[in-house]
């Protein structure tokens, strides 16, 4: 177990868990040792965990002067990790009653931390009281006041994660309750390339790409896919467009609310494109993401200018019922999705194929051709329901965008995006 030197001489200790990019972890509880962390739920896989033992716990050593233990005079500990791990600056998560610590580091030392983690965060003053042996640890050396005006201008983003029912033992640890959902929020906090957007309750990881004055257009992807499976695409587009895109609920670092369906995958859409404070944006969507967007070009037709489906579902009953199918390991989106989005493919509502002669929207459907698993005469007959709408065939099977890419942004490009 590596340690280093505080400032008074005491020798403090620390665990190292997973690999990436640093994020100091310190404890909650008056003198709970880092190791309840565990894994934080899978985060080592995608961060350096930096588990500090506050002083006196663990494997760190009780200081000479218990009156170092005040959460004042432990925010040099973490001065000195820093100095010691050799960064500049720091990613900080607290968890609890060291909420109290993480905001006083903060506010002490704005120009050293690059973000702020506080999860179900203590942040009142003697929260915590002596030990059987009467030293005071953390309890004393909090005054939320000056505490609060340095906050107020900290430039570093803060996340604060909470639960309905904090206080309760099985949800005061989210990455036991929900690792999950605790993983996904955590990543997409701490990425700088991720936004974030909350539409109608479920929070939306978003990428963007372009000048912030160029035209705009949202990137839509497929069942089981994310917003980062545009990449290659995006960079190329983000030479004369600005692009955007997202991950639907239920995929990627979006939340996964556990209820699905087309209906809910449109709303999404919408709230996304609404949060963005655009409108009459042009919208490529791939397979599913393309028929969200269709029903979007329906419902709300002021949303849409261009709409480009790439491959998608037509809005038929298929000849023979879809199976569920389910693939090994840990995907990166919600098994519930599939089941629900399967059901209503095979049963899909007539209105989906009565409302195709009132899009308004320009449109172009890129089919896959013969290597695709999507029915090409069900596409070809969609589009010709569509006013307008232009079919075009890339024999790249489904996924055309990733295998073929210059023939589907030539396609794109003679569309006029």
């Amino acid at each position: 177990m590596p340690k280093f030197t505080a400032y008074d001489g005491t020798e403090l200790a620390y665990h190292l868990k997973g690999a990436g990019e640093p994020l100091i972890c310190l404890s909650g509880g008056p003198v709970r040792a880092a190791a309840y962390y565990g894994t934080l739920g899978g985060l080592d896989a995608h961060h350096r965990l930096v588990l500090l033992d506050l002083r006196g716990t663990g494997g760190s050593a009780e200081p000479v002067d218990p009156q170092t233990c005040r959460w004042d005079r432990q925010t040099d500990d973490i001065e000195a990790l820093r100095e010691h791990l050799g960064l500049d600056r720091v990613h900080l998560l607290a968890h609890s009653a060291s909420g109290n610590l993480a905001t006083l580091y903060a506010a002490r030392h704005p120009q050293r931390v690059r973000s702020l983690t506080l999860i179900a965060p203590g942040t009142r003053p003697g929260e915590t009281g002596p030990d059987q042996d009467g030293t005071v640890r953390h309890a004393d050396g909090f005054d939320p006041g000056p505490s609060r005006a340095a906050l107020a201008v900290l430039q570093a983003p803060v996340l604060v994660l909470t639960a309905n029912r904090d206080g309760r033992a099985d949800v005061h640890h989210p990455w036991l309750d929900d690792p999950g959902g605790f993983v996904r929020s955590v990543r997409a906090f701490l990425a700088p390339d991720i936004s974030e957007l909350d539409a109608d309750g479920v929070r939306l990881a978003y990428r963007v790409w372009g000048d912030p004055g160029a035209p705009p257009v949202v990137l839509v992807h497929g069942r089981g896919g994310s917003g980062a499976g545009w990449t290659a695409v995006a960079e190329r587009l983000a030479a004369t467009r600005r692009v955007y895109a997202f991950d639907f609920g239920g995929h990627g670092l979006s939340d996964w609310p556990g209820a699905y369906g087309f209906p809910r995958l449109r709303n999404e859409l919408s709230a996304f494109i609404r949060g963005l404070g655009l409108d009459s944006v042009d919208v490529v969507g791939h397979s599913m993401g393309g028929f969200a967007a269709l029903l979007l070009a329906q419902e709300e037709p002021e949303l849409v200018d261009r709409l480009v489906m790439e491959d998608p579902p037509p809005p038929f009953p298929p000849a023979e019922p879809l199976p569920t199918w389910h693939e090994d390991g840990e995907p990166g989106y919600d098994w519930r999705m599939f089941a629900r989005i399967d059901a209503e493919l095979n049963d899909p509502d007539p209105l989906w194929t009565e409302r195709l002669s009132a899009v308004e929207a320009r449109t172009l459907v890129i089919g896959g051709g013969p290597r695709s698993p999507i029915d090409q005469d069900g596409l070809a007959r969609m589009a010709g329901l569509i006013p307008g709408a232009r079919l075009v065939t890339v024999d790249a099977g489904h996924r055309i965008h990733e295998k073929y890419p210059d023939a589907f942004l030539d396609a794109l490009r003679e569309f006029g995006i």
